[in-house]
């Protein structure tokens, strides 16, 4: 009985060539921008592979689905995000917020754009949208930075209370988010001052934070978080 023998190709996997890297960033770009112009449901994989010039079989080598893209453009966004919240600085947990905030500002001010696009599958799409299972990936890396504002704050609550802030405060980065994407202002400025006026608001808020109903009210609100949007 002969077995067959299977040639392994040499050289670096697929796709991982200097070449094969850059054709993936170019249709990957070339993706997004037509998202960010014609929104999702119309950008067809066919367009994204004639607006650089490639045969629809290359695009699909690189990207099998329009979710690829999406799924890319979370990973991309949320892990450049997470590195650039590592510097923020120590301090107080309601100062550690606005930071936060005002770091995902910059992180994604040039995407405006295309986030306004995907907005209705973000909020609404069951597989792509923000508590779906295909973006938890993108969504634990974002919680965690906000779980690490409160739990590495000078200030920070005894750890239970802590994790279910944080996460309350993720909350509200999204509803940040969300006044950023419709705010009509020169440069989005509403939205700057509103994340200031949040961090005034918390300061009475961590005061009240002292008192045993508030404790309880943040950790009944950060239940039904879990229950209603993450499903646990």
């Amino acid at each position: 009985m002969f077995t067959k023998k299977v040639k392994q190709r040499r050289g670096r996997p697929e796709g991982t060539t200097p070449q094969g890297i850059e054709a993936r960033r170019r249709l990957y770009e070339a993706a997004i921008e037509l998202i960010g112009r014609n929104g999702y449901e119309a950008t067809t994989m066919r367009e994204v592979a004639g607006a650089v010039g490639v045969s629809a079989g290359l695009l699909y080598k690189y990207f099998p689905s329009k979710q690829a893209v999406v799924l890319t453009f979370y990973d991309e966004l949320s892990a450049e995000y997470a590195s650039r919240a590592e510097e923020i600085a120590a301090g107080k947990w309601r100062t550690r917020f606005a930071i936060a905030m005002e770091t995902c500002l910059e992180v994604l001010g040039p995407h405006r754009k295309t986030l306004i696009s995907l907005a209705p599958v973000l909020v609404g799409d069951s597989e792509n949208g923000l508590f779906a299972a295909h973006t938890e990936f993108s969504r634990k890396r974002v919680e965690a930075v906000f779980l690490n504002v409160v739990g590495g704050a000078s200030d920070a609550p005894a750890s239970a209370l802590s994790e279910s802030l944080g996460r309350l405060l993720y909350l509200l980065h999204l509803a940040v988010i969300l006044w950023w994407l419709l705010d009509k202002s020169p440069k989005q400025m509403a939205t700057h001052a509103l994340v200031a006026l949040l961090e005034r608001i918390l300061v009475s808020f961590s005061v009240a934070l002292m008192l045993p109903q508030v404790r309880g009210f943040v950790r009944s609100a950060d239940d039904l978080v879990k229950e209603a949007l993450f499903g646990t």
